[in-house]
């Protein structure tokens, strides 16, 4: 079973290197991905789901993420988000509107923060088969992409938050809002 690497491990504050495009299907890429896949589907924390993941977050720090809504799978439902891996990705386009979204992430699983990020965003990648692509993408997604093109980049989300709270912080807020306090 492949296992998340802790926030401290070198791999997680590394710029990472690029796939070579010719090795994107080969047996040890292939396996990453593979990996990779497993670790967010095996993720599991009281209240809060993963929704993608990087390489660096396994211990590889090449430039290779996926989205997959894994919750879905786990209760055989039709997923929210598209199933997708995105390999040497890179942003060509973001919008000037940006909002402050909350985000967590696998890597810091105790914590969760406000995050300033573009409301849409379009990323140019390979996937698993070697084949370029475009992909716009607005909302949970464009924040998904520019999230994980940080890991790629060696910053996790503690790194650029407005706000960083506990996760039990957040429960309090939570419990409150639904008080109406």
């Amino acid at each position: 079973m492949t296992k998340l690497v802790p926030q401290d491990h070198a791999a997680l504050h590394t710029m990472c290197e690029e796939v070579p495009v010719k090795e994107i299907t080969s047996a040890s890429i292939q396996k990453v991905i593979k990996d990779m896949r497993q670790a967010l589907i095996d993720y599991s924390a009281k209240g809060f789901v993963g929704v993608a993941i990087a390489a660096p977050q396994i211990g590889v720090p090449l430039q290779i993420f996926l989205v997959e809504d894994a919750e879905a799978i786990k209760r055989k439902e039709e997923p929210v988000l598209p199933f997708m891996v995105a390999i040497n990705p890179k942003i060509v386009k973001v919008s000037g509107k940006r909002e402050d979204v909350g985000e967590g992430c696998l890597s810091v699983p105790d914590h969760y923060g406000i995050v300033s990020r573009a409301k849409n965003c379009t990323i140019r990648a390979y996937d698993e088969h070697g084949k370029e692509f475009e992909r716009g993408a607005g909302g949970l997604l464009a924040q998904i992409f520019q999230h994980e093109c940080d890991h790629l980049d060696g910053m996790l989300f503690v790194d650029v938050a407005e706000e960083v709270m506990h996760k039990s912080e957040l429960e309090k807020r939570r419990t409150k809002q639904t008080q109406g306090l």
